[in-house]
This record gives structure tokens, C-alpha cells and sequence, in this order.
């Protein structure tokens, strides 16, 4: 099992320069799990896809419904003292604290592409490019 974030989660359904990585890391480990915040981050990505011409709204919402499909019961709350704790120890968004956050909670690796999530906790975030390698 291991914790990503939205960024990776986009990679793999959505096409990008990063989807290969994406792709070898679920062939890796598929066992991903999020906090519920990675729903809404998602919609916003696709929102910007669709914007900007990249997805048709049919597309969009079909990735939102396989994404959401794929993460039914991968999903977890994280509670707001823990995320506190991480924003107290660091610079990041409450966001990328909750995705931390749960990662710590559940004692295992955050796989992000973010070099700040990953220089501010890299005993628990780890890079997409380095975990595939």
C-alpha cells in the first residue's frame, strides 16, 4: 500500500508527459489510497483540462467516474490536529499536509511529484520517478 497524491493520481488517468511514471508505479503497486480531499483536486485538474481544450466534458466526467470508481474504499478522513501538526512543522498547504498526514497515519510512503511535500517530509514522501526507479 502506499499514499499518492492528486497530482499522481491525475498522471495516470489523465494522458500527460507524466503518465508513463504514473502507470509503472500502479504496475508497481496498485494498492493506492488518498485522502477524500484528492476528489476535489481532481475535479479542479479536470476543470483546467476541460478549459482549456485538452478534455471534452464527457471525458472529463467519465475520468472523474473510473478515478472514483478506482478509489471506492481507498479514500480515508484525516483528522485537523494531525494536519495541524504537519503545517506547524512545515511551509505547506494544509492541502499536501493532509496527503502527509495520512501517509504518517497509516505508516506508509507518499509518492508525489511535489519536490516541496518531499523536501519537507522525505522520511515520508518519496518521489515518482525515484520509488519506479
Amino acid at each position: 500500500m502506499i499514499a499518492v497524491d492528486t497530482n499522481v493520481i491525475a498522471y495516470y488517468w489523465i494522458k500527460s508527459e507524466f503518465s508513463e511514471l504514473a502507470e509503472r508505479l500502479f504496475e508497481k503497486d496498485n494498492d493506492w489510497v488518498a485522502p477524500y480531499l484528492w476528489r476535489y483536486e481532481l475535479r479542479n485538474v479536470l476543470s483546467l483540462y476541460y478549459r482549456n481544450n485538452l478534455l471534452s466534458e464527457k471525458d472529463a466526467i467519465l475520468t472523474m467516474k473510473k478515478t472514483q470508481d478506482f478509489m471506492k474504499n481507498k479514500e480515508h478522513s484525516v483528522s485537523t490536529e494531525k494536519i495541524f501538526d504537519y503545517i506547524t512543522k512545515s511551509t505547506l498547504s494544509s492541502y499536501d499536509c493532509e496527503f502527509v498526514s495520512l501517509a504518517k497515519d497509516l505508516n506508509v510512503s507518499l509518492i508525489t511529484s511535489d519536490k516541496k511535500i518531499i523536501s519537507s517530509f522525505p522520511n515520508i514522501a518519496i518521489s515518482l520517478s525515484t520509488y519506479v526507479n
